[in-house]
């Protein structure tokens, strides 16, 4: 018996071994420059292919992208939700609406459409969203809310067929706000992106890498134009908030 466990064992090693073995031959770079030369190019053009969306939407957006100062005069600034913490606005998110308080102060824009997640009965972005405006001093019934805002995309396309909005300043952070811009242009919105300035700390390096990941899902919306998670029949909110601020 300790001569079957023995070879046993002594077959399990080498079975191993070969295992990897055979996986040490697919890591290992090819040995001839010309092989080596190639595996460098692929890598690169993987790489290229990995930030043209970006780069595309960056580009293409870059002439509509400004500060609070430069954002032209609109009916409608719509903020992009950005998470809660302990059902308050975490502070990227509260920074936006920061950004949309002072652009209704301005007289810039009339109405703020607030846009985010309400998926679940205990997470509702747009009300923590109403309620932070609220208390610096935007009237209550100049917010309207988007309760299935789940992505930027479905924001924009809700945005124009649901509340009817054709003109708006957007206002997300800098390594966001150029993607929401194409987006929302190409849900046929004439849009202005407000990018709101935040210290280069861990979360903001980690929103840059996370929009790289984004930006090709948001090329193909961009393209395809699929219809939102959540479509639903047309809503007055916006409508009626732009009545109620008629002098």
């Amino acid at each position: 018996m300790r001569g079957t466990g023995r070879a046993r064992g002594t077959q399990e090693a080498s079975e191993t071994g070969a295992k990897g073995q055979g996986q040490g031959r697919w890591l290992r770079l090819p040995r001839s420059r010309r092989g080596q030369r190639l595996a460098v190019q692929g890598l690169m053009a993987l790489c290229v292919l990995a930030l043209l969306p970006a780069t595309w939407m960056r580009v293409g957006a870059e002439s509509r992208v400004g500060t609070t100062a430069d954002a032209p005069v609109r009916e409608v600034a719509m903020v992009f939700g950005a998470g809660l913490w302990k059902g308050r606005p975490t502070p990227y998110l509260a920074h936006r609406l920061d950004a949309a308080a002072e652009l209704y102060r301005a007289g810039k824009v009339r109405v703020v459409l607030v846009t985010g997640d309400n998926s679940r009965e205990e997470y509702d972005e747009p009300d923590a969203m109403r309620t932070y405006l609220t208390e610096r001093g935007v009237p209550d019934d100049r917010i309207v809310s988007d309760y299935a805002g789940f992505d930027s995309w479905d924001s924009c396309v809700r945005a124009k067929k649901i509340f009817g909005v054709d003109r708006a300043v957007l206002v997300s952070q800098g390594f966001h706000i150029h993607r929401a811009t194409t987006l929302c242009r190409s849900a046929g919105i004439d849009a202005y992106g407000v990018g709101v300035e935040e210290p280069r700390d861990s979360t903001w390096f980690y929103g840059g890498a996370r929009e790289l990941a984004a930006s090709g899902k948001a090329a193909l919306d961009a393209v395809l134009r699929p219809d939102p998670t959540f479509l639903g029949p047309q809503e007055a909110g916006v409508t009626e908030a732009l009545a109620a601020a008629t002098p």
